[in-house]
């Protein structure tokens, strides 16, 4: 009865937990120019969330969406995957979790305006990058009855196929464009395509002439294009990451991602797939920078290969969008925000990139997990970035419009060396007298040293000298909302209310304009006041500003969901022990290929007893090389071991199931494989626990 109580109590106060406004409201008018979007004439910072439909059961989506609103998510990216719906050639299947339609009247639903990937070329760590298998038998590399296409070109041929599919899911879109009412906000044409921007072009022409009509449309803004678009027609968005699994080198900070974490005006990354795009230089194509500067794929995360398993950490994804934030955009759009899994396919196929199947081709990703270590992860678990994220995302919703028309500037180096420490990494962003300071004192895998005796200056007004202590990052207002400085980091206004977080380590002053300073300022939480409106938080209360509200501000939801549901060990047992080792093959792409299903007839073999209760997050606490879950048989989730658990919906299992196979293949001296410091490299295979929470 007590947990019956609990649990009406805490779904009660779920729905009563403090949304941000709608920045927009279905239908309104949506322009841009070089600065930002505007909604109805209002400039707004959007932040852009990437879920895969597909890879998520479609009972599932309510709740997930809901998830990403309250993360401060305010538009959905998502891709359709060509294979993922028309797997056999003129068979579109649009059922269950590919169900785009119903995806879609979800976002609506929820007011959550969507942003579709159409392709035909995706990419997304599917099989053959999205494009199906038999089209590929019509390519020069895969000939068919003497016909041949060439793919991702203004190839008539090519094109027929493309109109196919757009017109199909134009279906789907039907009635909930934006000007209709609906979640449909815009479109993106491929991805990460090099060459002419004529095909580009033709994609858009296409969809127009179905009837797609939509307030924007995008492209990736890398690489460079060898012939561009006409200015305005496809608005190029861009992108970071911390890691990429994609590299084909087994040592660690191996690749130029660390110039991520470093303020610039260079809007693209030269790390992105660089094992299909190769050496990419870093400038900006001519014109580019007269859109306005908005990201599609800031790191949230990053999948695991079998050859290279990045761990990454909550500070990567915070400290990269700060950084982007500092150095000028105004949108920003993470991939992934939420993780999934990888939907059965309709021919027997896998629908994972692997280094045998064309088109990506050079690296083995999990057959069914597709988490990517996301803010929300595969099964819809927070992890400690999405609170962490959440109160960024409340600062850009409640100060975009003045945030949007300020430009950057860069008082520290642009161009630096991997674990540069020799000065403080900031940046300004500033118009007429007001503006915020961007701090970073945090770079992925390198100990940066604290930073003494800074003084940082904007609008004319230079900051008491600080010591910025190490891994700090942080936004300094100056002339905001009555404040002339402070060395704290603003993250929401509401009712006349200004919540500001104290930084670790910096000790607050707050100036106000009125002439009146505060220093030493010490957080009281929500309940009252540190000077006028002004409420300072802990860091802690910060990251979960309103949802807190959900326990009178002493837990947090998360925590207050353990309580009702303690973890509990599983009965577990080891009936096999792991056979002979297989010799791991590196394959002509120069990197270590992943076990096929026929080595795990060698693999360790446990059964895992389930509880009376399937409500639950399962997870497994192991070391190996390579685990593989099996429920009657049938492999339902695999992991790539990184030292972090493998984790499991047991919801998600078949009525009536009560045990399952859990298949290890052991770690093995000496592998040529990427393990991050995290992981437990002994080799050889263990479970260590096997809970559910």
């Amino acid at each position: 009865m007590k947990k019956i109580a609990f649990l009406t109590l805490l779904m009660a106060a779920c729905l009563s937990l403090p949304m941000m406004a709608q920045q927009f409201p279905f239908g309104a008018s949506v322009t841009w120019d070089r600065h930002s979007l505007m909604v109805d004439g209002r400039r707004v910072c959007p932040v852009m969330g990437e879920i895969h439909y597909s890879r998520i059961p479609a009972d599932e989506w309510p709740a997930e969406v809901r998830k990403m609103k309250e993360g401060g998510v305010t538009l959905i990216a998502t891709y359709v995957f060509w294979n993922h719906v028309e797997e056999q050639e003129g068979i579109f299947n649009w059922s269950g979790q590919r169900d785009l339609r119903r995806f879609l009247e979800v976002c609506k639903s929820e007011q959550m305006p969507v942003v579709l990937r159409v392709g035909p070329f995706c990419h997304g760590e599917v099989r053959c990058g999205g494009l199906p298998d038999w089209l590929w038998s019509l390519s020069p590399k895969g000939e068919r009855g003497g016909k041949s296409i060439k793919l991702r070109s203004t190839d008539p041929h090519f094109l027929f196929y493309v109109e196919r599919l757009y017109r199909q899911i134009f279906t789907q879109v039907q009635g909930l464009q934006w000007k209709d009412g609906g979640p449909v906000i815009a479109a993106q044409f491929d991805n990460e395509y090099r060459g002419s921007g004529d095909y580009l072009m033709a994609l858009k022409k296409i969809a127009l002439g179905i009837g797609y009509d939509l307030p924007f449309y995008t492209r990736t803004g890398w690489p460079a294009l060898t012939r561009p678009v006409p200015f305005g027609e496809l608005l190029p968005l861009y992108g970071d990451y911390a890691d990429g699994f994609w590299e084909k080198s087994t040592k660690e900070g191996a690749g130029n991602y660390y110039k991520a974490f470093n303020f610039k005006a260079f809007r693209s990354s030269t790390a992105i797939g660089t094992d299909l795009l190769g050496e990419q230089k870093a400038e900006t194509a001519k014109g580019d920078d007269d859109y306005p500067y908005f990201t599609c794929e800031l790191g949230g995360g990053m999948a695991t290969a079998y050859h290279r398993r990045p761990y990454v950490y909550p500070e990567d994804a915070y400290s990269m969008a700060v950084v982007k934030l500092g150095s000028g955009s105004n949108l920003l759009g993470y991939y992934m925000y939420h993780g999934g899994t990888n939907p059965e396919s309709m021919t027997g196929i896998t629908l994972n990139e692997t280094v045998h199947t064309l088109g990506t081709a050079n690296n083995d990703l999990n057959v069914k997990s597709y988490d990517f270590q996301a803010p929300l992860g595969e099964f819809g678990q927070r992890g400690e970035h999405y609170y962490l994220l959440r109160k960024l995302h409340l600062f850009m919703h409640d100060w975009g419009e003045q945030l949007a028309l300020m430009e950057a500037s860069f008082p520290s180096p642009q161009d630096v060396r991997q674990g540069y420490d020799d000065s403080l990494r900031w940046a300004v962003r500033e118009k007429d007298d007001a503006g915020f300071i961007f701090v970073n004192n945090y770079e992925r895998l390198q100990p940066l040293t604290a930073k003494k005796d800074i003084q940082l200056k904007a609008c004319g007004i230079t900051l008491p000298r600080l010591t910025i202590p190490a891994a700090t990052v942080c936004i300094f207002p100056v002339n905001i909302d009555g404040i002339r400085y402070a060395t704290g980091q603003l993250v929401a206004k509401r009712d006349g209310k200004i919540y500001m977080q104290q930084v670790t380590g910096i000790p607050t002053t707050i100036a106000l304009q009125s002439g009146k300073t505060l220093k030493n300022v010490k957080p009281r939480g929500t309940s009252r006041p540190v000077c006028e409106n002004i409420y300072l938080l802990t860091e802690a209360e910060a990251n979960r500003l309103f949802l807190a509200n959900v326990t009178k501000g002493k837990e947090s939801l998360r925590s207050a969901q353990r309580d009702a549901f303690p973890r509990k060990n599983l009965h577990w047992e080891k009936v096999k022990a792991a056979g002979p080792q297989r010799k791991i093959v590196v394959g002509a792409k120069k990197v270590a290929e992943a076990p096929s299903d026929e080595d795990f007839d060698a693999a360790a073999v446990y059964t895992i007893t389930l509880p009376d209760s399937l409500n639950s997050l399962m997870t497994i606490r192991y070391r190996g090389d390579v685990a593989r879950l099996y429920a009657d048989g049938k492999l339902i989730d695999d992991n790539f071991y990184n030292g972090r658990p493998f984790c499991y919906a047991l919801s998600r299992l078949p009525k009536g199931c009560r045990q399952l196979e859990l298949r290890i293949l052991p770690l093995q001296a000496n592998m040529p494989v990427y393990l991050p410091r995290e992981a437990d490299k002994t080799p050889g295979e263990t479970v260590i626990s096997i809970t559910v929470e």
